[in-house]
């Protein structure tokens, strides 16, 4: 018997003889389940309309709260001498009582007393929707930790909003399914509903809602921003320091929709990244400019020509893609003299299309008059960053000014914005938020409307509850459907899946790194931004579930837009999913009246029959409402049972399609059994196991003891053996998985098994669905024995003699007679080890053959028998990498002296409040000055998210047997390999190596840590993918008021103030938690 015909021909009567009695048993019971057709541009049109529906209803919630918000604030009368017990709210931070000035890791952390509050004291009960606690009787509100709450403008604020709370409740009285509404206010106060306390962090709270992804994007329209930084000789210290963390925080206001470069200027200007255009602000981009930016050395003089004529230059350039809206230029500088009205004349007048905004950066004497005058002649603002506690909020105020022309437009600027999705602060988990800009609508006393942007009013979605509206299971095991917006970004996608999530920034997966990359998807992802409606059949490669192996499949896409928004959808369907199985199973047949299914089918679902039925695993599904999950299957199994002595599987809390399809699985699986299973002795084929697994969720082994070394998953949708038995013809091999620094165990106790597994395919009436898969289990042990005997092509073991082969020779290789000098083994189409005729092998089983023999591996490669394919996941989670602290580092805090306390710059430029939130910066969160593995908002992570190279190997087109010769000198090997009709196997005859001389580089497989920047990203950037921004642009306004440019700081605090605070940062700087040098968030 040729081993050929072992593998695919006599052990079928294990896995064959299953799959067509399988497909037998279905046939027969063909009276109790319905064909059903799934038709994609119906499903695709429903799903479309269903999901604009459900934004459409926020929508109009939004509108109503936009509109009261603006009524509300005109109102609203200015108080000056309102007090803080006045007002009556619920501070959401009020139960806080103590903010620790350090990691609460460590013990001798000082604490800051925080300010006693008038807040509500209000209790809350659980909420299912919300996740969390909440009060649906008021709403909450958050003010920044360096904002006083006291302040005039606060306590203004707070009473005007007060207001809003009887909207949110009649918006929850229309629409129950709310969730979050909030109005985030252009002074950095938040008021959200329904209440809830604030999540307490472990580090100082940095929350301000005018950084969060949803406020930005509703704020102002897309903008092409260049940064330039003045590096000359006299920006030194902790000057320089400064301007870096105050370019970071500029980089943290850009979205995805907004370009942006960044350079640095002496005598001359040059980019401070690789990046010689604007790039889109995207968060891989924004990291590399955070990186590089902390390279600057400051040195030279000072020629604002030069980096004016760099950033214009850079604005004028069309060959490139960007936001083509607000244009505009920061510039971060000590001082100077020079106006550079020629430049300002060359290239800005007297049109003005490109606004500037300079900021004067530490603490000096120099005259910032010119700094002003550049600002206010051309529509920008004029900035004063003194000290680290002034940064964030001058690094975003520019937003205020970029909202003008928008607030002067009126109703045309109203326009409903979607974001991308990003990850909810108050635990709602992923979320993507509408957002409408709410205009001050109050005038002058000569009738001058107001160009301030009072805020942005935001209504967040959970994904999960878009997802509830898109079909699962009708699909089958590998259809799915998508969404992705303007930026090509997935709203919706099985494999968006962050590990680690980032309050600060929005969660940007492209769906070209969703899936694997190929010029078809590329065209249909560039349809979809175009908001085109399409369908494609497509052969294209997909990567398997659990990321080891690549296929090539076919797949039908469809897709249409989702009107009224920027997204649109997309369904995903393999061929063998046109058709779905529908269980009709009748009262009469659930109530045991038919022979066929029967009630006493459940009597199989429960542990006391799993002795002779074989051990039931059910996915874990929502059959019904109140069925109660556990992560245990077996009492998920006895949940389900109690559940159903209940209620009927008709009940109108239970999912009919679910529970009637569950039920005959039930049915036929246990028929497979008894007409099958039982009558077989699973030890004359040396099988640990058999076992079906169905689209009804059931996944039945057998016998039962084998379901105690049984590792797949429940759910047979997230089981990597079903979805690709569906996606290939004949038997898939699967060895356990074993990474390369896997040693083995001893086999004589420890039973390790390989799953070969099938489709089970039905054809009814020339429709064609496969439901099921089947399998088995072998017993690697007596496999392997079995593999020498079978591989050795002999029939008479007796006669067996030793011969060695050549390419030329027509003798047969012999696996058993020639083991001491032939390695012969079976690879998977991953090329992962399956069975070896070498003991020396057996417990590497399952590893990457490269681990194995990277020589032989090497030349399977290079002869073609492997294609390789690399990709990048971005959404991996690391271990935080160590940072170098080399070198000295300076004061983290500038502590003014005696002179600088009289000089009129230092009372001109510092306030006592701007005093404290220094302190507050520098003191509890050093983060500011240092690379921490800390998010913003206060929350540690101990693992940081990083990107993943993986490496998958799949077969070429070669099918052939290959014979050839390893050529090494006198250390050449010969090797012989066949791929195996029908099966994902490869077998392969080799020589064994005879000396160390023909080692090769090891292929690698696993999967490792990229780094930090992708090589090629700076070529990537002149290859952009194709986006859209939003389609209106609000940059420019005729009748816009530009007198408001930034006259520098005119509140004087009172000389007690800036002594106690002075003494508090004396402190400060002479305590024992010195501050490391600066650098990013």
């Amino acid at each position: 018997m040729s081993f050929l015909h072992w593998c695919v021909g006599s052990n079928e009567r294990g896995r064959g003889q299953a799959e067509e009695n399988a497909a037998e048993i279905y046939n027969e019971n063909r009276n109790l389940f319905e064909v059903k057709e799934n038709v994609p541009r119906k499903l695709v049109e429903k799903v479309a309309g269903d999901i604009e529906s459900l934004l459409a209803k926020k929508v109009r919630a939004l509108k109503r709260l936009a509109n009261a918000a603006e009524k509300f604030q005109k109102a609203h009368h200015w108080q000056d001498n309102i007090r803080e017990e006045d007002i009556e709210y619920y501070d959401s931070k009020a139960d806080t009582e103590f903010v620790s000035a350090v990691s609460t890791d460590d013990p001798d952390g000082e604490e800051i007393e925080r300010e006693k509050s008038n807040s509500l004291k209000l209790e809350f009960t659980d909420d299912a929707n919300f996740k969390t606690k909440v009060n649906y009787s008021y709403a909450a509100v958050q003010i920044p930790t360096d904002i006083y709450k006291g302040s005039t403008v606060i306590l203004n604020e707070l009473n005007w909003t007060q207001a809003l709370e009887d909207v949110f409740i009649e918006n929850r009285k229309e629409d129950p399914s709310l969730l979050w509404q909030v109005f985030g206010s252009a002074t950095g106060v938040t008021r959200y509903y329904p209440a809830t306390p604030w999540r307490a962090p472990n580090k100082i709270d940095l929350y301000d809602v005018r950084r969060r992804p949803w406020y930005i994007q509703g704020a102002s329209s897309p903008k092409d921003m260049v940064i330039i930084v003045d590096v000359s000789g006299s920006v030194s210290g902790l000057t320089l320091k400064l301007m870096k963390t105050s370019v970071c925080e500029m980089l943290d206001t850009l979205s995805d929709d907004d370009y942006v470069n960044v350079a640095s200027f002496n005598e001359k200007a040059k980019p401070v990244s690789c990046f010689k255009h604007l790039v889109q602000a995207n968060i891989r981009n924004k990291k590399v400019f955070k990186e590089d930016v902390q390279g600057m050395v400051a040195k030279g003089t000072t020629d604002y020509k030069a980096g004016f004529e760099y950033a214009f230059d850079q604005l004028q350039n069309s060959n490139i893609t960007r936001a083509n809206c607000n244009k505009m230029i920061m510039m971060f500088t000590d001082g100077g003299e020079d106006r550079v009205q020629d430049v300002f004349e060359k290239y800005n007048w007297p049109n003005k299309t490109v606004r500037v905004f300079t900021f004067s950066v530490g603490q000096h004497n120099y005259d910032v008059t010119p700094l002003q005058w550049m600002a206010c002649a051309n529509k920008g603002y004029y900035f004063e960053i003194p000290s680290i506690g002034a940064i964030r909020i001058n690094t975003q105020e520019y937003l205020d000014v970029l909202g003008r022309p928008m607030v002067l437009a009126g109703n045309r600027a109203k326009q409903v914005q979607w974001t991308n999705v990003y990850q909810d602060a108050l635990g709602l988990g992923l979320v993507v938020t509408g957002t409408l800009p709410v205009f001050n609508l109050t005038e002058d006393n000569s009738d001058r409307k107001n160009q301030l942007i009072l805020g942005v009013m935001g209504i967040d979605v959970a994904l999960n509850d878009i997802k509830k509206l898109t079909p699962r299971y009708n699909l089958g095991a590998n259809g799915y459907v998508f969404a992705i917006d303007l930026n090509g970004y997935v709203l919706l996608h099985p494999n968006l899946q962050p590990q680690i999530i980032n309050f600060r920034e929005p969660v940007t997966l492209d769906f070209l790194d969703a899936e694997l990359e190929d010029e078809n998807k590329e065209e249909i992802r560039r349809s979809m931004i175009d908001g085109n409606d399409g369908q494609r059949f497509i052969k294209t490669l997909i990567k398997s579930l659990d990321e080891q192996y690549i296929d090539e499949v076919f797949r039908t896409y469809t897709w249409a837009p989702i009107k009224s928004t920027n997204y649109s959808l997309g369904l995903v369907l393999p061929p063998y999913s046109t058709y779905y199985i529908q269980a009709n199973l009748s009262d009469q047949i659930l109530q045991v009246k038919l022979p066929n299914i029967k009630m006493k089918d459940f009597e199989y679902l429960l542990p006391n029959s799993f002795e002779s039925e074989g051990h039931v695993f059910i996915a874990p599904r929502e059959y019904c409402k109140d069925l109660d999950l556990s992560d245990n299957n077996t009492e998920f199994l006895e949940n389900f049972i109690a559940l159903m002595e209940k209620v009927t599987p008709d009940s109108k809390q239970c999912d009919n399609f679910l529970l009637h399809n569950l039920i005959l699985d039930t049915g036929i699986t246990q028929q497979l059994v008894e007409r099958v299973w039982k009558d077989q002795d699973l030890n004359t084929y040396s099988l640990l196991a058999v076992f079906a697994a169905t689209d009804g969720g059931i996944t039945r082994v057998f016998p039962n003891k084998a379901a105690d070394d049984w590792e797949e998953e429940p759910e047979p949708f997230n089981a990597s053996f079903y979805r690709r038995s569906l996606d290939n013809k004949g038997y898939i091999f699967k060895p356990p998985y074993r990474d390369d620094g896997y040693r083995g165990l001893d086999l004589e106790n420890n039973t390790i098994g390989i799953l070969v597994s099938t489709a089970v395919e039905l054809s009814i009436g020339g429709k064609t669905l496969k439901p099921a898969v089947v399998g088995v289990k072998l017993d690697l042990e007596a496999w392997a024995e079995k593999f020498k005997v079978l591989a050795s092509n002999r029939t008479d073991r007796d006669q067996l003699g030793s011969r060695r082969c050549d390419p030329s020779s027509s003798c047969e290789m012999d696996c058993e007679a020639n083991n001491k000098d032939l390695i012969c083994v079976l690879i998977d189409d991953g090329g992962f080890l399956v069975l070896s005729n070498q003991e020396d092998h057996w417990y590497q089983v399952g590893k990457f053959f490269s681990e194995v023999d990277a020589n032989l591996m090497s030349a399977l490669y290079n002869n073609s028998f492997y294609a390789r394919k690399e990709s990048y996941d971005f959404q991996s989670v690391c271990a935080p990498e160590a940072q170098s602290n080399t070198g000295a580092a300076p004061r983290g805090v500038f502590v003014p002296t005696v002179a600088d306390l009289l000089s009129l710059a230092w009372w001109t430029s510092a306030a006592a409040w701007s005093l404290f939130q220094q302190f507050l910066y520098s003191l509890t969160y050093s983060s500011w000055f240092q690379t921490e593995d800390v998010m913003a908002d206060g929350m540690e992570a101990r693992e940081t998210s990083c990107i993943m190279k993986q490496t998958q190997y799949y077969f070429s087109t070669v099918n052939a047997t290959y014979n050839a010769i390893i050529d090494c000198g006198n250390c050449s090997r010969l090797f012989h390999a066949q791929r195996l009709a029908n099966t994902n196997l490869l077998f392969v005859v080799a020589d064994k190596p005879l000396c160390s001389q023909c080692e090769s580089v090891k292929l690698l497989q696993a999967e490792v840590r990229a780094p930090p920047r992708d090589p090629n990203q700076c070529e990537l950037v002149d290859r952009p993918r194709y986006r859209k921004g939003p389609h209106i642009c609000f940059d420019y306004n005729a009748t816009e008021d530009t007198s408001d440019c930034g006259r520098g700081a005119s509140f004087t605090p009172s000389l007690g103030v800036l002594l106690s605070l002075q003494l508090l940062l004396l402190y400060a700087s002479t305590s024992r938690h010195p501050l490391p040098p600066a650098a990013c968030l």
